[in-house]
């Protein structure tokens, strides 16, 4: 097999991920051997690859939104040969932590997250635990469907998270792979969606998506909104978004990584009930709903398309805001 192998965090204009050949993992019990048909590229991987998230384990392979093809299974798995599934951010949790027996797996204790403690889909074959591959809608393409398991997914978990409600005006902060995916949702519920984004391209698509209004980065929009979601790494983006609410209102912070907050103003922008809340991984139930959710709409990505030789480009390009939607690595 080859894979995109990260031996060493560093800057992507130096392209720290290099290609090499391996031998293909052996399924263990309850794992699944894939064939990579597409893998999303996740401003997560652009964090993990730089170094902004510590290493977790060396010569790590990334990628944590695969569309892969079974071609092996382990002992006690019923999935067979040729059965296509999805394979997300949250590959594995322990299952015994008072999180997972309350239904919040996506706060486990001891975690397993694909492409950072288990080598990702940035290959040609991967392994994965098959109780967290996802069924994945079979009218969906494989580079459409990629982008669905974690941008899609983590937008739709932040947008509950926010706790959106049918007909409100929902403010979405940063317009990328993630908020593209969350502005078709918004309307199917008969929100207004207000978008303020840095990029004069980003601003294009999304009033080509729908967007009711669109400003830049931090600008305010025109009307007091409901619920907020930042997508941007910046504590300046959440400031701008808490600026925006009325009372009562949520800001749901969409981000693994954030530089910092700065100061602010308890009394103008905080008070009155006003609420910051962080969005920490995702569920599979989020998979299954957002899942089936995405297949009633006929929601489709917006998808630049990258070989497995290109991965570098691809995150040097997501790193610079000179990506439309969402990129997607086809190793083949």
């Amino acid at each position: 097999m080859k894979a995109a192998v990260l031996r060493k965090p560093g800057a992507v204009s130096r392209a720290p991920l290099r290609i090499e050949e391996r031998e293909q993992p052996s399924p263990g019990a309850g794992e699944v051997l894939l064939r990579v048909r597409a893998c999303g590229v996740c401003r997560t991987d652009l964090h993990i690859v730089e170094g902004e998230l510590a290493p977790h384990r060396p010569m790590v392979v990334p990628g944590h939104q695969i569309v892969g093809e079974v071609v092996a299974a382990g002992a006690g798995v019923s999935l067979e040969s040729g059965a296509r599934v999805g394979v997300s951010w949250l590959g594995g949790t322990d299952g015994s932590c008072a999180h997972c027996r309350a239904g919040r797996e996506n706060l486990c204790d001891a975690p397993t997250f694909t492409g950072y403690d288990r080598d990702g889909g940035y290959a040609t074959h991967t392994a994965a635990r098959a109780d967290f591959c996802i069924e994945l809608p079979t009218a969906m393409d494989d580079e459409q469907a990629a982008p669905l398991l974690c941008a899609g997914i983590i937008g739709f978990r932040s947008l509950r998270v926010a706790e959106v409600e049918r007909g409100e005006r929902v403010g979405l902060f940063g317009f990328g792979a993630s908020a593209h995916l969350a502005l078709p949702v918004l309307r199917a519920w008969d929100c207004e969606v207000y978008v303020s984004t840095r990029g004069a391209s980003h601003r294009a698509l999304a009033r080509e998506l729908g967007a009711t209004w669109v400003g830049d980065a931090q600008e305010v929009p025109p009307v007091a909104l409901d619920r907020a979601v930042t997508f941007a790494p910046s504590g300046d983006v959440v400031i701008a978004a808490l600026r925006s609410l009325r009372k009562g209102g949520v800001v749901a912070i969409n981000a693994i990584h954030l530089d910092r907050i700065p100061s602010f103003d308890y009394d103008t922008l905080l008070w009155g009930e006003r609420q910051l809340r962080s969005v920490a991984n995702m569920t599979r139930a989020d998979a299954r709903d957002f899942l089936a959710l995405a297949a009633k709409i006929g929601l489709r990505p917006r998808v630049t398309r990258f070989s497995l030789d290109q991965v570098n480009e691809a995150l040097l390009r997501l790193k610079e805001d000179r990506i439309d939607g969402a990129a997607v690595i086809v190793p083949s």
